[in-house]
């Protein structure tokens, strides 16, 4: 699996046209591929938060307590998770619509494999520095969503004219995707499942 990550970072073409070669029954393990590489924000974001903490203006440094910092990056997890599966769910329903014929094994290896960049940048967690986060996070999702044009029509095997749309109207649901899942954090936040603060 780390020869994907390595070939999406520095050969995009040459691996999605790999992946794109694989056979059918190739392509379920690579169901498990979001499932390992997201575990690494969400490692990096808990040793972060509850250990090295951040500042705001050179003030004292802000941490989470090791529960609290445990039960919000479980969440952070499992919501990376969906959110590559539901995209994934969608990219195999809008397919028809392109002329590419797909499955949803196909559809979530595409958005678990289009999303490396973040999982990676995510590493970023280990030193919460806004500026530093911030940059990488504008690096990271200008490359998964270079990764996701260049991918979509190798993957589907359509023309890159329609692959183009097929892309920006993944691009949409996703986005529609980061909306819902910010009106969740909120709900649960007001539900009390939200971050609580160390004293020292």
């Amino acid at each position: 699996m780390i020869q994907h990550s390595i070939g999406l970072m520095t050969r995009p073409r040459t691996q999605w046209q790999r992946v794109a070669a694989l056979p059918s029954n190739s392509l379920t393990p690579l169901l498990l591929y979001p499932g390992i590489l997201a575990l690494l924000p969400a490692v990096a974001w808990y040793y972060g938060t509850s250990r090295v903490g951040w500042s705001i203006g050179g003030s004292e440094a802000i941490r989470l307590t090791a529960a609290s910092a445990l039960q919000l990056c479980v969440l952070f997890y499992f919501a990376m998770l969906a959110c590559v599966a539901a995209v994934g769910y969608f990219i195999y329903w809008m397919a028809g619509t392109y002329g590419a014929r797909t499955s949803v094994v196909r559809g979530i290896v595409v958005a678990g494999l289009t999303v490396t960049p973040l999982f990676l940048f995510g590493l970023a967690g280990f030193y919460p520095l806004l500026w530093v986060d911030l940059l990488l996070g504008v690096i990271a999702v200008s490359w998964s969503v270079y990764l996701l044009y260049v991918g979509i029509p190798i993957m589907m095997e359509i023309p890159e004219e329609r692959g183009f749309m097929f892309s920006t109207a993944v691009i949409a649901v996703g986005l529609v995707i980061l909306v819902s899942l910010m009106v969740s954090t909120v709900i649960l936040w007001d539900l009390g499942i939200g971050p609580a603060y160390t004293d020292a």
